[in-house]
């Protein structure tokens, strides 16, 4: 990357879960060896048969045991990307990033599509050409630092590649392509 741009030391994964109809998830991993994922080094997926029920305020006890799954044996995490909010307020109520940050003990970041009403602190990034913001939030890292990768991630469009390709992975698992299609 270059001169004034954040640097993170250890392996850079893009995560995500998507739920089945039988109940149980689908995790996804996307693996690089920079933040801005110019190079992917791995894809992981994995089934988890049972997950908890969606409970209001708590997605991250859904959403935490799925990616523990996906995440073990990935040595060297040095940063962690969400589809989420890290936090929901802009007095720090912790959201699945803070949750995930806890557990891994790994800066992460979270890259939401859509702004959640109380995530007023959040970091609107405009990415290519996209009129519409991600909003961007941070565990253990500076927000400004997090929003900066996050603009500087590889890929054309709105949602990062690595975002867009773990969420395919999570919908479709291993043998899906990667489609460029606009975020």
């Amino acid at each position: 990357m270059g001169a004034g741009t954040p640097s993170v030391r250890g392996l850079c994964v893009a995560v995500d879960v998507h739920y089945l109809r039988s109940g149980g998830a689908r995790a996804a991993a996307v693996v690089a060896a920079d933040a801005a994922f110019s190079r992917v080094a791995a894809e992981h997926t994995v089934m988890v048969p049972e997950v908890a029920a969606y409970r209001s305020g708590e997605f991250y006890r859904r959403e935490l045991p799925p990616l523990r799954v996906v995440l073990d044996g990935i040595a060297g995490l040095g940063l962690l990307v969400i589809d989420g909010y890290a936090d929901l307020d802009p007095g720090g109520r912790p959201g699945l990033g803070a949750h995930t940050h806890a557990e891994f003990a790994v800066p992460v970041i979270g890259v939401a599509k859509s702004a959640f009403r109380t995530a007023t602190h959040a970091v609107p990034v405009l990415r290519s050409t996209s009129a519409r913001p991600l909003y961007v939030t941070a565990a253990g890292m500076p927000r400004a630092e997090a929003a900066e990768l996050v603009r500087l991630m590889a890929g054309r469009f709105r949602v990062p590649d690595a975002l867009r390709r773990a969420d395919q992975l999570a919908r479709t698992g291993p043998s899906a392509a990667l489609r460029r299609s606009p975020g």
